[in-house]
């Protein structure tokens, strides 16, 4: 008996002795090393930091100190490692520490702004924690544990900021309103109604300058939207900028032709300044060595607004002219169909033309005249023009051939017309004007 309750005492223990503890992976997400990271580390660097992190995402805790124990106790590895294991353990003061140090470090060192994200998750610090996702955003924009973070935590943030926002409006609370319609702003930049909102704010205090920032940014976020391009114009004619305002309500009148509110603010600025102002890059054209398609379509909408000031057809969608300072009169060659619009909705406002393009911007600029009562009649028959290097096969003959044959561009005395070659300024205006002539 006393030999049989050895024997199993032994077992026993040798039992106890081949049995591991359970090991329960960490709660946290672990950012592994990026390669760009380890890539000056020498092989025994590597090899202690790979196993460490792989120890640390088993949540095998003690082999990962022994792992990080091989580097210097200042690495930054070791560092960011023992962060983790800290955050593991429930100490985030001392993972801020840890982690902290190891970005004073080394600055790129992706794992440790994410441990930092997910250390002040823990404590509650949002704020914090979405300004270290962010820079982990900033060293690999690729990052997806990062990406979804930032979006997870601004889509809460902003919510929250606009829950107060409007109920401190509706409260009256106009300062509060203003904080948080900009605090909602900082998560979501492109946020419509606090930019609108907050311009709003603005103009009831007569800030125009705030409230004018805020409504270009709607307005350039929808540019086919007739009542923010209307809001936008209203907030310039209120503050005094009389040609702007006038710039943005022709923009919104391309938009929506038939308000008549519209129509009649556009009347009266044009009256309050005289005449319609017109920008310094207008003057410039005529000195130009080659025009742009802006430029054209600029000498287009001066030169013939009289005559085509009341056609309003639908303008179609141009992704690429808010910044150009031709921009209304683009929307309006382009919806008559004078100038063309690309299949991916591009104008390429800063194209250079050439001498072939305004040829066939001329005819399709004659073909509108005409239909709208113009009386135009060629002066020389088609059949009887000669051009050495158009040839009947050239993909512009037709339109080459009709502007010829209107007298409104020339030939070279070799008889060749340079199809590919850049229209001077001069030029431009030249033939504009020679085209007004004709319809007056």
């Amino acid at each position: 008996m006393k030999k049989t309750l050895v024997l199993l005492a032994a077992l026993a223990a040798g039992t106890a002795a081949c049995m591991t503890t359970p090991v329960t992976p960490p709660s946290i997400y672990v950012e592994p090393p990026s390669p760009s990271a380890t890539a000056t580390l020498t092989l025994d660097e590597r090899i202690a930091v790979r196993e460490a992190w792989d120890y640390i995402q088993q949540g095998r805790l003690d082999k990962a100190q022994k792992s990080l124990a091989r580097l210097k106790p200042d690495h930054p590895f070791a560092l960011a490692g023992m962060g983790y294991i800290a955050l593991i353990n429930g100490n985030a003061a001392s993972a801020e520490d840890y982690l902290v140090r190891a970005l004073e470090i080394q600055h790129d060192l992706i794992s440790a702004y994410i441990g930092l994200g997910e250390t002040y998750q823990k404590t509650g610090q949002i704020d914090q924690s979405y300004k270290y996702f962010l820079e982990a955003l900033k060293w690999d924009p690729d990052n997806s544990y990062a990406k979804k973070e930032t979006e997870r935590i601004a889509a809460v943030k902003t919510d929250e900021a606009m829950t107060e926002a409007r109920a401190a409006a509706q409260a009256g609370q106009t300062d509060r309103s203003r904080d948080a319609y900009s605090r909602a702003l900082e998560y979501s930049p492109r946020l419509q109604e606090a930019h609108q909102a907050l311009a709003r704010l603005y103009i009831k205090q007569k800030d125009f300058p705030s409230a004018l920032f805020h409504l270009k940014t709607v307005a350039a976020n929808d540019p086919q939207n007739p009542a923010l391009l209307k809001e936008y114009a209203d907030a310039l004619f209120q503050s005094g900028q009389w040609s702007r305002s006038l710039d943005a309500y022709q923009q919104a009148s391309g938009a929506a032709p038939q308000d008549k509110t519209i129509k009649d603010r556009i009347e009266q600025i044009k009256n309050r300044l005289g005449v319609v102002d017109l920008p310094d890059q207008f003057n410039a054209i005529a000195s130009s060595e080659a025009v742009t398609k802006e430029d054209v379509a600029a000498l287009i909408g001066v030169q013939f607004r009289e005559v085509l000031g009341d056609l309003n057809p639908k303008p179609p969608v141009i992704v690429d002219i808010t910044t150009s300072w031709a921009q209304r009169y683009i929307v309006k060659a382009a919806a008559l169909n004078v100038m063309e619009v690309y299949s991916n909705h591009t104008f390429q406002p800063k194209k250079t033309m050439t001498r072939a393009e305004l040829a066939e911007t001329l005819v399709r600029l004659i073909d509108v005249l005409k239909k709208n009562g113009a009386v135009l009649v060629a002066q020389i028959p088609i059949d009887r023009l000669r051009i050495a290097d158009v040839p009947p096969e050239h993909f512009y003959f037709q339109p080459i051939t009709q502007a010829l044959s209107y007298q409104l561009m020339d030939l070279a005395p070799d008889r060749t017309f340079k199809p590919e070659q850049a229209v001077a300024g001069r030029e431009a205006v030249k033939v504009f004007e020679l085209l007004g002539g004709l319809v007056k």
